[in-house]
């Protein structure tokens, strides 16, 4: 079974069979394909009053030191959450960056995004980031796993990559614990923090999704 989306006040099961190809080759689906219900988790969109988990994060040194961002201000967090209403504004749109809250405590402990980038190719970038003191437990591994089921079988996209930095081991091994294959080492392809970066690129294909889901 599939993560579990719900629609209008509606709980729908994906299902890769009985989705229509609405949004075929676009990247585009009509009707808001989140939230999504997953076993410990809801990835839903961001909201104001998510600011205050958003930055116990975000102003961590040890989450950011892979990433070009950060660590945050409370200014800068701030900003950040103003874009991302003002983009939750629009649909369809390309672009969603949604909250990851642990049910249990309903507490926001990271964030998904998905960046379609090519709409004629079907291919999109998805990113995810989490609070430190959620950090092993698998709730990367559950959320990121969700929204590419969501991207698949939802949106009907084709590709889905991901990057990080070489030395964060912990993101890549949540992108093999998906499925995802290593297609690249870039050489120092990122300037961050004051020096050149390594990059590994990883994806993962539809087919290639399914047929891992169904134990293929």
């Amino acid at each position: 079974m599939g993560p579990v989306l719900l629609h209008a006040n509606r709980i729908k099961v994906a299902s890769h069979d009985s989705i229509p190809v609405v949004a075929h080759l676009t990247g585009i689906l009509m009707e808001r394909w989140f939230p999504i219900e997953t076993p410990r988790l809801l990835l839903r969109e961001i909201r104001a009053e998510d600011e205050d988990d958003v930055h116990e994060y975000a102003s961590d040194p040890c989450v950011s030191r892979f990433d070009l961002w950060g660590p945050n201000t409370r200014e800068k967090t701030h900003e950040v959450i103003t874009r991302w209403l003002k983009i939750h504004e629009e649909w369809p749109r390309d672009e969603s960056h949604l909250a990851v809250e642990l049910r249990s405590e309903q507490k926001r402990i990271g964030s998904v995004s998905l960046y379609v980038k090519d709409r004629k190719n079907a291919s999109a970038y998805i990113g995810y980031v989490f609070n430190r003191r959620y950090w092993n437990r698998g709730y990367a591994t559950e959320a990121a796993g969700a929204l590419l089921d969501s991207a698949f079988r939802v949106l009907r996209l084709h590709r889905i990559w991901a990057t990080c930095d070489t030395r964060n081991i912990a993101s890549a091994r949540v992108m093999e614990k998906l499925g995802m294959r290593r297609e690249a080492h870039f050489i120092e392809d990122v300037f961050q923090k004051g020096e050149w970066r390594d990059s590994y690129l990883y994806a993962i294909l539809a087919d290639e999704w399914f047929r891992l889901k169904s134990g293929g």
